[in-house]
């Protein structure tokens, strides 16, 4: 293998690393949702194991983000200093539990229905 094909690599599997963790999942949790073996996770995140591109899509779904970032070939949708981001996390620092579930789910659907075009908002026909 190359250095660059080395670098891209270990760039790819740096980014599946945080991807895991931002969204609060172990390596034996994205095992099963993805149907894979822990010590695979744990290989690919090490840089030791290629990623094929369907797997490349299914973190991408798992982790809610883009392909094109898991790849590097765009930025973080927003910098860990951005005003604005540490101004939410104060706010949510003062919401009881049950409402960071509640604010939790809202996001996820959200999220959700922006990703699914025949999605009606949960309107009632």
């Amino acid at each position: 293998m190359t250095e660059i094909q080395e670098s891209i690599r270990g760039a790819i599997a740096t980014r599946l690393r945080e991807a895991r963790k931002v969204a609060g999942l172990s390596q034996g949790q994205v095992a099963k949702l993805l149907a894979m073996h822990r010590p695979t996770i744990s290989e690919i995140e090490a840089g030791n194991r290629r990623v094929s591109a369907e797997e490349v899509t299914k973190f991408a779904e798992t982790y809610d983000v883009t392909v094109s970032w898991l790849l590097g070939e765009s930025a973080e949708q927003l910098e860990a200093d951005d005003p604005r981001l540490q101004l939410a996390a104060r706010e949510l620092g003062k919401l009881k539990p049950d409402d960071l579930d509640r604010l939790l789910r809202l996001l996820a659907s959200m999220r959700n229905s922006e990703t699914d075009p025949d999605d009606d908002g949960g309107a009632r026909k």
